[in-house]
C-alpha cells in the first residue's frame, strides 16, 4: 500500500505517494528527509545521504511527476518534464534510477522553480 506524503519545496506545498518498493522504504524510514536539490532541466536531484543499491525496478525513462532514487549519487529525483538525456516530453534519467514513488498533485508547479531549492519530503498525517 502506498505511503501518502507531502513535498514542501520553494514554498509550495505537493502531494505524493511512495511505493512498496525496497527501495522506497528505506526512504519512508528517514522520513521526514530534506535535502538540497539542482536542477537539470525539468529534474531536481540531490544526494538524500542515503545509500540504495540499483534493483531490478531500475531504468531510465521516467514519467512526469517519478519521485526515484539515483543510486550512483545517492541522489533522490523528481521529475517534471524533459531533461537533457531526453529524446521525447517525458524525463530521462542521467543513467537507471530506481523509482520509489510519485507526486500526485501539483508537479508541473516545480517548473516555475529555480536552479536550486531544498525540498522536504514528511508522511502525509
Amino acid at each position: 500500500m502506498p505511503t501518502p506524503i507531502k513535498i514542501q519545496v520553494g514554498g509550495k506545498e505537493l502531494r505524493g505517494e511512495l511505493n512498496d518498493s525496497a527501495s522506497a522504504k528505506v526512504v519512508i524510514e528517514h522520513l521526514p528527509l530534506t535535502v538540497g536539490l539542482s536542477r537539470w532541466g525539468d529534474e531536481y536531484y540531490g544526494n538524500c545521504g542515503l545509500t540504495i543499491k540499483t534493483d531490478a525496478t531500475a531504468r531510465e525513462l521516467m514519467e512526469v511527476g517519478e519521485i526515484a532514487i539515483w543510486p550512483p549519487g545517492n541522489a533522490l529525483c523528481l521529475f517534471f518534464g524533459p531533461t537533457p538525456a531526453s529524446t521525447d516530453a517525458r524525463p530521462r534519467a542521467a543513467s537507471p534510477v530506481n523509482p520509489v514513488g510519485r507526486i500526485t498533485e501539483n508537479a508541473a508547479q516545480l517548473k516555475a522553480l529555480g536552479p536550486s531549492v531544498t525540498a522536504t519530503l514528511a508522511r502525509l498525517d
